[in-house]
């Protein structure tokens, strides 16, 4: 794949699907009680969504492209359901926690996309498989003195004596995602900014939740 030049502007992007708002609040409700330990940082609601490809830092001129790549996608329903139990990664010396999705809706989708935007030139896919997920709390780094030249110090992530506890059985019911949106990542000291920028809505599934339900 073709380097840009270190002049051409670049946007750090994601394509995703996002979850109903009812699902993002309840979430975020369980959140305030399942994440005590303060070596944990929740992620706030804005960024609770399912990526299916970190594209990277990519030139202003290719938002247009992937924006047309997405609205060529034919709409389709994306069924999921959430397991109960949050999962630590890595195991080891977890760096964060995601509460996975059992969707092959959304395995097919990722499957599709990565190809159209590898055809493109706007893509390179990972090498593990596509894990269906929600990020919802990332470990704090411990603290070590910075090297000679270093603005700042590298730690390992801290320890975490309470992990998130389960989800609550109405988490863990159907839904269907309700937006392929492709999102710009802005990194801030706080955390990431998400800013939507285009995207495909998606049909709701028969008897599943939607936003607005």
């Amino acid at each position: 794949m073709p380097r840009e030049s270190p002049e051409t502007p670049a946007a750090r992007l994601f394509i995703a699907l996002d979850l109903p708002d009812e699902v993002r609040d309840a979430i975020a409700e369980w959140q305030r009680d399942a994440i005590a330990d303060p070596a944990l940082r929740p992620i706030r609601a804005e960024g609770l969504h399912i990526t299916l490809c970190f594209l990277g830092p990519r030139p202003e001129r290719a938002i247009a492209r992937i924006e047309a790549i997405l609205a060529g996608l034919e709409p389709r329903t994306v069924a999921m359901r959430f397991l109960a139990d949050p999962a630590a990664l890595p195991r080891g010396r977890p760096g964060l926690y995601a509460i996975a999705a059992e969707s092959e809706d959304a395995v097919g989708l990722q499957g599709e996309l990565a190809e159209t935007l590898v055809a493109a030139g706007l893509y390179e896919p990972e090498k593990r498989r596509f894990w269906p997920h929600v990020t919802v709390a990332r470990v704090r780094s411990e603290r070590v003195e910075p090297r000679k030249g270093e603005r700042r110090g590298k730690g390992r992530p801290r320890r975490v004596s309470d992990p998130p506890t389960a989800l609550p059985r109405r988490l863990c019911e159907p839904f269907g995602a309700v937006r392929l949106a492709l999102y710009r990542s802005t990194l801030k000291p706080q955390g990431a900014e998400y800013e939507s920028l285009a995207g495909v809505d998606l049909p709701s599934p028969a008897g599943g939740r939607r936003r607005g339900d």
